[in-house]
Order: structure tokens, then C-alpha cells, then sequence
């Protein structure tokens, strides 16, 4: 880099080279902070204001026009990998780096050619955009740049990461002595991370010898997240290890189907060792019957795990809470504050009611590295864990709670329920969609058909085709969602979060009239 007029100088003699080397005698690392700072600030605040100014638009279900009239999309610009490789012309300098111009223009390509999910119009798959505080928040970590896996080095972050877990934790029920939990790198950690502490806390030899002697058998719901299974492979148990429990006609799991599952696996020779019930499944919002899934666990000595990633922040509203009956009984639980919170990604929590089997099972005492429990409390979090370098990504929930309170999550998660029940009202009567979803829905998607006229095609490939071109063609007018697999080909899947406006849902619904003319045949 340049020397700066901060800078000076001097000639140190290498002892290890023929030659000489410059050291610099000072440093001036706030200043260029500062400087950089305020550079991506201006780019990053108008465009976080363009969707802002844009949102009353979305009402009208029509295309955005700027002030002279001409096409705008603030949500994407959209294009092919092939088209976006060539107007990127993303390159690295091979020799000396571009400065300040070439970061400001890498920066301000991103933002053009990315999904602004600030935007009122993105309404896919289970997270959106963060909020103010969470800019804040990634802003102060990056300063930090602190890695919370032992205590001497990350003191306060590992004291937040402690006390927010705990009172997350207290949330779900649990109020044990050694409740709490931690933070794993992304919802398919934590599930990954609760079938390792499953193993080990219940069959302890495993941490010595692996899955030698056991044919482990893993239950989930035939709705549940596929990070199950990868974490079966994972622990060398295999995709084979992992039964399917057929689910109702809701989509919840069925209890009898896993107790006679579970018998059979046993005639089969294997161990039935963890099921994994749901709290809102991925594309139904469906919740597992988790008392009823216990009773099964308890007769056959399995770990109860509860993947809440997406629903378990409804353990913050009193009018949804009680979805999450039986949690309390539950062995671990994961939860994603990243989604229906608006925590920055990534943020997720594995909570338990006893953070002591955490310890047994993933310790390794690596004594170099980790130091004794005190008082029976264990202070360096990745001995918890099955990482080493762990970001302090709890310190994101913990400073949006300070910020908007448990009531203001609790206002903006019944807020959203409200936008995903008049979203499902709007579907169900109108004469051109079928609905899918239960009405009131049960988590915060939407599903549904499109059927002109009240008459669905009876070929699914039909379908498929008309949900696909839908969605395509929806993104001229400012909207993203998803579609999913089901009966009769493929449905939309729209998902509204705390920040959705009621304009947002009527526009949308509007705009799906309009495009569903144009793709019958």
C-alpha cells in the first residue's frame, strides 16, 4: 500500500536475508476505517432508501417506474449465470491491489447484481431482510473480529453468548440448573451437532470406538429439513440410517408410524437412537406433535431433538406459543433468530435444559487450547461445540433484544401472522387459486394453486408450467417467491416476515391475477 503522510520509515537490517526490509513506525488503521466507512455508507444507505420509497409501489401489483417513466426494480436485476459473468467481469488483481476506487466499484457491482432483500417484494424461502440494528450489529463484530471459543481471548462476548442462550433458552421451558445453550454456524450445524451429542451422551463408548456394535437408526418427519440426513452421513451412519415417519393430512408427524417405525428397526437389529420432530417444517409451516412424539422417545430411550429453526421464535408471541407445546421436554432444540426475527445471517442457537451432556460429548480436553470448568460452568464455549473458530453470532440477537425488546419481537412476529392470514383469506376466495395451506396457515408460507376459473389442470405438468412462468414473470413487477413439489405439480410458496406491509400482500395478489392470464395455453 502507499505511504501515507502518517507515515515514516526506517531501515531494519534482516539478519535472515541478504537485503534490507521497511518497517513502518506508525499507523493510522482509524483513519482509512473511517474513510472507507463513509465511502460504503453512501452507497449502501440509498440503496437499503430505494426499496423504502419503493414499498408504497408494491401496492399496485404493476410494474416500478422511476420518475421519468421508465422500468425500475429495486428487488433484482435478473440474469443468466452465462449474462452476469460477463457484465460483472469479476476479476483479482494479480499484483498490487485496486485501492479505494476498486473496492467502492466491486462494492457497488454487488449491490446492483444482488437480490436487495430489503425490498417488500422478497418473499422467498425463510429468511429476509435484517434491519438497522443488524447492520449495526456485523459492523461491530467485524471490528472485534474475536473468535468466542475460549474465554480469555472473547471475555464479554462469551458472557453475552452465555446469558442470551440461557434466557432463549427459558423460553422454550427450559429452567434447569444448566440450561442454555450455544451457537453453531447455521441451522445443518446445529441439527448436525445434536445428532453428535445424541450418540454420545446416550451411548458413550461411541466418542472412543464410533458407531462400532450399533446400527444406528435416526427418525424424522417425511416433511423434515434434509440436513438430517446429511448429518447421518456426516456421523458415518449413512442416508440409510434415517427413517422417514409418514406425516397426516396437515403434514405433521404421526406418532403410532414412529413407534411401529421404531419396532421395526429394532427387528431389523439396529438402535434406535434419535428422532427429530419439527417446529414449522420448510414448506408447509407445520408443527410435530412434540408431547406425543416424547411419550415415544421415552419408552425406547431416544434423544428428542426439535428443529424450531423456523418456527421456534413464535416461543416470543402469546398468541402462537402454544404450537410449541412439549417443547420443554425436548433433549436439544434448535432455533434460527435469523429468520422470522430479522437476526443477520447467520445466527443459530442449539438450547438444551442440561448444557453438561453438550460437554461430555464434544470435549476433547485439548489442553493447550481450553482450560478447566469453574464451579462445575463451562467458560470456553467451543469445548460445547464441534468447532474451533466460532463467530460471536449471538451477540446479533442479543443487541436487536436490547434494542426492540422481547415485546417488539412478539409485535412483529404477530404482525407478520396477520400479513400471511389475510394472504391466505385473499387466496382462498378467490375463483382462480387453490388453496393449500390450512387457513388460518400455521406458520408465516403461504401455499397455493393457480386454477383459472376454479378449475386446475389435471395434468401436474400443466401446472408445474403455469407456477414456474408465474414466478418468472412476477419478477418484473417486484416480487420473489418460491414454488415446491406437491400432488398436482408444482404450487407457489410466498413467505411474509415481520417487515411485510399490507400493501405488499394485496399488490402481489393483484399482480398473480394479471400474470396468470397470460400463461394459459
Amino acid at each position: 500500500m502507499p505511504a501515507s503522510d502518517h507515515e515514516h520509515e526506517i531501515e531494519v537490517e534482516n539478519g535472515h536475508a541478504n537485503g534490507w526490509s521497511k518497517a513502518k513506525t506508525s499507523l493510522r488503521r482509524a483513519d482509512e476505517t473511517e474513510e472507507l466507512i463513509d465511502a460504503v455508507k453512501s452507497l449502501i444507505i440509498p440503496y437499503i432508501r430505494a426499496t423504502d420509497e419503493a414499498a408504497p409501489t408494491k401496492a399496485t401489483g404493476r410494474p416500478q417506474q422511476d420518475a421519468n417513466g421508465c422500468p425500475q426494480n429495486t428487488l433484482v436485476e435478473p440474469h443468466s449465470p452465462q449474462e452476469l459473468i460477463e457484465r460483472l467481469n469479476f476479476s483479482l488483481p494479480e499484483d498490487e491491489g485496486r485501492g479505494k476506487d476498486g473496492l467502492m466499484g466491486a462494492i457497488q457491482d454487488v449491490l446492483q447484481y444482488s437480490v436487495n432483500t430489503w425490498d417488500q417484494g422478497f418473499m422467498d424461502k425463510l429468511t429476509a431482510s435484517t434491519n438497522a440494528v443488524g447492520v449495526i450489529s456485523e459492523i461491530v463484530l467485524g471490528v472485534l473480529n474475536t473468535n468466542v471459543h475460549v474465554y480469555h481471548v472473547s471475555p464479554a462476548l462469551t458472557v453475552i453468548e452465555k446469558v442470551t442462550a440461557r434466557t432463549l433458552a427459558s423460553y422454550f421451558g427450559f429452567n434447569g440448573p444448566h440450561a442454555g445453550g450455544v451457537t453453531c454456524q447455521g441451522g445443518s450445524a446445529s441439527n448436525l451437532t445434536s445428532l453428535v451429542i445424541a450418540r454420545g451422551a446416550l451411548y458413550p463408548d461411541t466418542k472412543l470406538l464410533g458407531s462400532e456394535g450399533h446400527r444406528f437408526a435416526v427418525f424424522t418427519s417425511a416433511h423434515g429439513h434434509f440436513s438430517v440426513e446429511k448429518a447421518a452421513v456426516t456421523c458415518g451412519m449413512g442416508v440409510s440410517s434415517v427413517v422417514c415417519v409418514p406425516v397426516d393430512e396437515l403434514g405433521r408427524m404421526m406418532p403410532a408410524a414412529l413407534r411401529s417405525l421404531v419396532l421395526e428397526s429394532q427387528a431389523q437389529g439396529k438402535t434406535p437412537l434419535y428422532v427429530n420432530a419439527t417446529a414449522g417444517t420448510t414448506v408447509m409451516g407445520m408443527y410435530d406433535p412434540i408431547r406425543e412424539i416424547k411419550a415415544v422417545c421415552q419408552e425406547f430411550g431416544m434423544w428428542l431433538h426439535v428443529d424450531g429453526s423456523w418456527g421456534g421464535s413464535v416461543c416470543f408471541s402469546a398468541k402462537h406459543r402454544h404450537k410449541l407445546d412439549g417443547c420443554e421436554l425436548a433433549d436439544s432444540l434448535t432455533i434460527h433468530p435469523q429468520k422470522m426475527l430479522n437476526v443477520p445471517m447467520t445466527c443459530s442457537f442449539l438450547l438444551t435444559n442440561d448444557l453438561r451432556r453438550f460437554h461430555a460429548a464434544n470435549s476433547l480436553r485439548a489442553g493447550y487450547l481450553f482450560h478447566d470448568p469453574e464451579d462445575d460452568e463451562v467458560w470456553d464455549l467451543a469445548d460445547l461445540t464441534l468447532q474451533c473458530g466460532r463467530r460471536a453470532d449471538s451477540l446479533k440477537l442479543a443487541l436487536a433484544w436490547i434494542y426492540y425488546g422481547a415485546s417488539g419481537f412478539e409485535e412483529g412476529i404477530d404482525h407478520a401472522f396477520d400479513m400471511a392470514y389475510h394472504l391466505t383469506s385473499l387466496v382462498e376466495k378467490s375463483p382462480d387459486f387453490e388453496l393449500i395451506s390450512t387457513n388460518p396457515p400455521s406458520c408465516l408460507q403461504v401455499c397455493f394453486y393457480y386454477a383459472p376459473g376454479g378449475q386446475i389442470s389435471d395434468k401436474k405438468e400443466e401446472n408445474t408450467r403455469r407456477t414456474r412462468a408465474m414466478v418468472q414473470k412476477i419478477l418484473s413487477r417486484g416480487f420473489m417467491f418460491d414454488f415446491a413439489p406437491g400432488p398436482k405439480g408444482h404450487f407457489f410458496r410466498v413467505v411474509v416476515n415481520c417487515q411485510t406491509l399490507l400493501g405488499t400482500v394485496e399488490g402481489l395478489f393483484k399482480a398473480l391475477h394479471e400474470i396468470g392470464q397470460e400463461v394459459v395455453v
